[in-house]
This record gives C-alpha cells, structure tokens and sequence, in this order.
C-alpha cells in the first residue's frame, strides 16, 4: 500500500488470540442485528401507527432515535472495547441488545417504543464495533481478508433482508403479535448469539488502552445531533425554529470537535477519532465513498417501502418481496468479490457503481411504464443488477477502509468506519426521504418516485467518481 503504519503490539487475555469458524460465524450474526433493525421497521411503521395511534413526527423518531443513539455512541463503544476487552463489551451489549428488543415488543404505547427504540440504538453502539475490532485483532493475512469481505457482505445482505423479513414477519402475525415480532425475534437469537460467544469468541484488547475521551465524545455527540435530529424531525414537526438553529449550529460543533480531537493527537493521547488516522489513504478515500453509497442505499430503501405500500397499495410481503431479487443477487455476487479485488484491483468497485446506476435507471424505467402496478415482476430486472452493483462496492470498500488499520487502533477505526456508515444511512432517510415525502403532494407518488430516484442516482455517479482515488490494490 501506498503507507505504512507502525503497529503497537496486542495483548490478550488469551495467548494468542484467534478466531475460528463458529467464532466468525457468531460476530457476523452479531453484525447483521442492528442492520437488519435498521430497515425492519419500514415496512412495519403502517401497522405501527395504526396499532399505537401514533402520528407521522412520532413514527420518524421510531426510526430516527434508533439511528441517532446508534451513531452517537458507535465511536465511544469501540473505544470501550479497547478498553474492558472486546468479548467483554461484545457481550455486554448482545444482552442489552436482546433486553432492549424486548422492550420494543412489549412496548404498551409509542413513547414507551420510542424509548425502547433509543436504548436498543444504544446496545447496537456497544455490540457492533466489536465485531470489526475483534476480526481486526484476531485474525491475519489471507483469512483476514476473507473475514473482512464476509463482514461487508453481511452488511449489505442485513440492510435488503431486513425490509423482507419485516414485511413478512408483519403479515404472518405470529401468535398474535403482528408488528411486534420484528422485534421479539432478536430474543431468541440473541440468546444463541451469547450461547456462541462464550464459547467461540477470543478477548482482545489494547496493550496500551487510553481513557475514554470526554470532551471528544461529548462534542462528536453535539455534532451528530445538530445535523441529524433536525434533518429527520424537522418536515414532521413543520420546521420549527430549533431546527434552523440546530443546523445553524452543526458547522460550529464540527468545528470544535476537530479541534479539541487534533490538539489530543498532536500531544500524544488518543483522541476519540484520531485525525491521524486519515492519513491513511485507504481509510479517508474509502470512507469518503461510504457516505454517498450509504445515503443513496438507505433512502431508496426507505422510499421505495412507503411508495410499495401507500401508492402501488402492496400489502407488506409483495412490498418486502419485491426487493428480494436485490437481496439474492447481493449475496452471491458479494461471494465471488474478493477474488475479483485480487485479481482486478479496486476498479471492481468502480465497475460496481456503473451496475448499480444501470439498476437504479431500470426501476426509473419501470416505475414510469408500469405504475401503479409496481411488484416482484416489474422491479426484478432493475432490483438484480443494482444488488449486484451494491455487492461489488460495499463489501470491498469496507475491507479497504480497515485494511491498514493498526489491530491497536481496531476498536478505534471499526468505529469510525461504523459512525460514518451509520450517520450516511440515517441521513438517507432524513434526505431522499424528505425530498419523496415533500414532492407527492404537489406532483404525484410516480414523479416524487422518479425525482428521487435520479437525485440518488447522482449520488451513484459521485459514488463511482470517488472509487478512482481508491488505492488500485488491498492488503
């Protein structure tokens, strides 16, 4: 690669560390939870609403303050983990991450969901960043990279199943439960998550752990609130003053973080995000790609679930379904990536681009012929090859991005990559979702479908552009 890192030495509690199959197996699982949660909840939030009598402002803040707990503490929990040990933190909030699923699907009103959905956004924060940490810390050379794509490959194949699974999980209305088993089915699979980890799951932990960054954490926290909490609350709540001055505020809040974050790096602490750490090309190009992809990924995501549902009028299966072409294609094309980034370089990601943009103009396509009579049928051609774009960039830059980072720095950089992520996606939502849900009014459910869908693919065309600075090889 194009620069070199000196690595710290590891310490673990266990000498030397190693993570095998069912261990692998286990952190991906872990992996997929909070993703999958993301999204589960999008073809749900109709059944929710009617089921609570919750209003439009109340059901974003079911899927913003998930998002916005998650973002906030994402770099906080790697930094834990370096600290306690990551099986420790990894467990710590696969509990907590069951607990809390619980409470959602207990939940008796929508405050009390709300709130649930907070806490669960906080255990996701404490869980995920362990998983990349410890894939880092506890594994090397080829199986590594291996590691590494599989864990992309999750991500991309969570963030499609999810909308399937809630839309059938809804319909099926197991014992009863309706909207709620989408959250009641984490229980039991957290119980066999912790059952594996115990088990399978090697400690590692920082030689040299650094206390937690107050300041940094406080300020990274400011900052992600000051953009988010507006962008994803202010069209339901009319636009009140606070969010104008919130957003005013975002520039100043980033400001300072940098600042308080630079001065730590420079006289020798860690800092919550150490600026040092950009200067690794393959963490600052590749997380520069992330934003673009995650924004465009999340908010057709989230468009297309409201357009199924409310315009082409499909129940919540034909509306989840329609997406499983994505989802089929995503997974074996993501199997095959790692041998094409070996043998062609990171122009695969680029060439992923170039797919997921003909997709994205192929469901223009049908949406425009075919509405309202939107389903599997229509969207498949579409749906299949941009799943196969998506399977070529997601999975890959995410191995490039940690490629080069130090395993001492794991919980550091796996956190920072996660953030950016996870800040990209609730974004989307906040973003294309807006632009869709401001649009139908005044031209219609099949223009305001059309219009965003080109605004994201724009988005795909920065996405590709971005790719030619990546490094042309991975470690």
């Amino acid at each position: 690669m194009s620069e070199t890192v000196t690595v710290p030495a590891v310490r673990t509690t266990a000498a030397p560390p190693a993570l095998g199959g069912p261990g692998l197996f286990t952190v991906l699982l872990a992996a997929a939870l909070p993703l999958v949660d993301f999204f589960i909840v999008n073809v749900a939030l109709p059944a929710i609403g009617t089921d609570l009598a919750a209003g439009e402002a109340v059901l974003e803040l079911v899927v913003a303050g998930y998002g916005l707990a998650y973002a906030v503490l994402l770099v906080l929990g790697g930094r834990l983990g370096d600290l306690f040990g990551r099986r420790r933190m990894f467990l710590g909030g696969m509990a907590a991450f069951g607990l809390t699923s619980l409470a959602c699907g207990l939940a008796p009103g929508a405050w009390s969901l709300v709130a649930a959905r907070v806490a669960q956004g906080a255990a996701a924060a404490a869980m995920l960043p362990q998983v990349l940490a410890t894939i880092q810390a506890a594994t090397s050379g080829t199986r590594r990279a291996k590691a590494m794509s599989l864990y992309g490959a999750t991500a991309g194949l969570a963030m499609v199943a999810g909308q399937i699974l809630g839309g059938v999980l809804v319909a099926a209305d197991v014992a009863g439960t309706g909207w709620r088993a989408i959250f009641l089915v984490n229980v039991p699979v957290v119980v066999l998550g912790l059952v594996l980890a115990v088990r399978f799951v090697p400690e590692t932990r920082s030689q040299r752990p650094e206390p937690v960054d107050g300041p940094g954490t406080a300020l990274l926290a400011l900052s992600l609130l000051t953009l988010l909490a507006p962008l994803t609350e202010g069209r339901a709540a009319g636009w009140p003053l606070w969010t104008w001055l919130s957003l005013a505020a975002f520039p100043f809040a980033v400001a300072a973080f940098w600042t308080v974050e630079r001065r730590a790096d420079r006289a020798g602490r860690t800092p919550l995000v150490p600026p040092s750490l950009f200067r690794v090309p393959s963490m600052r190009h590749g997380l520069e790609l992330i934003v673009p992809f995650s924004i465009g990924f999340s908010g057709f995501m989230f468009v297309i679930a409201l357009a199924l549902q409310q315009g082409a009028r499909l129940g919540p299966v034909p509306a989840g379904l329609a997406l499983a072409p994505m989802a089929v294609v995503f997974l074996f094309v993501s199997l095959v990536g790692p041998r094409l980034i070996t043998r062609y370089g990171t122009r695969v990601v680029t060439a992923g681009s170039v797919l997921q943009g003909v997709g994205v103009l192929l469901i223009v396509l049908a949406v425009w012929r075919d509405w309202p009579h939107l389903g599997f049928g229509p969207l498949l051609p579409g749906a299949a090859v941009a799943g196969a774009g998506q399977a070529l960039q997601l999975p890959n830059v995410m191995r490039i991005v940690m490629s080069e980072v130090p395993p001492a720095r794991a919980g550091v950089g796996s956190g920072v990559m996660i953030t950016t992520q996870q800040s990209a996606l609730a974004l989307g939502v906040a973003t294309l979702g807006t632009l869709f849900l401001t649009l139908v009014p005044h031209l219609g459910m099949r223009v305001a479908l059309v219009g965003t869908l080109l605004v994201q693919l724009a988005g795909i065309v920065l996405t590709g552009l971005l790719s030619l600075r990546l490094p042309r090889t991975v470690g």
